[in-house]
């Protein structure tokens, strides 16, 4: 799988794990020249508290286009050091 924002791959990887409908791929998997972090957080009920990342790409920038749970909930912990998009970021095979 490969996760395309401003016509670049930012993300690859074989090893992607499917949670509603979003591939979360493995955190060495991105690549980390394109993120920076934000200071965004949102809470899901039962994956627990997600952190977000800006993408930056040739000068411009997606605010929080990508999530991660850093401390997951038992029931999630399968996604744990896994990195999501959303806000425009093509995931296609």
């Amino acid at each position: 799988m490969k996760a395309i924002w401003n016509n670049k791959v930012i993300a690859e990887s074989n090893d992607t794990v499917v949670v509603e409908d979003n591939h979360y791929f493995p955190h060495n998997s991105i690549k980390e020249d394109f993120f920076t972090p934000s200071d965004s957080k949102s809470v899901c009920p039962w994956k627990g508290t997600a952190s977000y990342y800006n993408i930056n790409v040739d000068g411009k920038e997606n605010i929080d286009g990508a999530w991660f749970y850093p401390d997951p909930s038992d029931e999630a912990k399968h996604i744990q050091n896994r990195v999501a998009f959303w806000k425009g970021v093509e995931v296609t095979e």
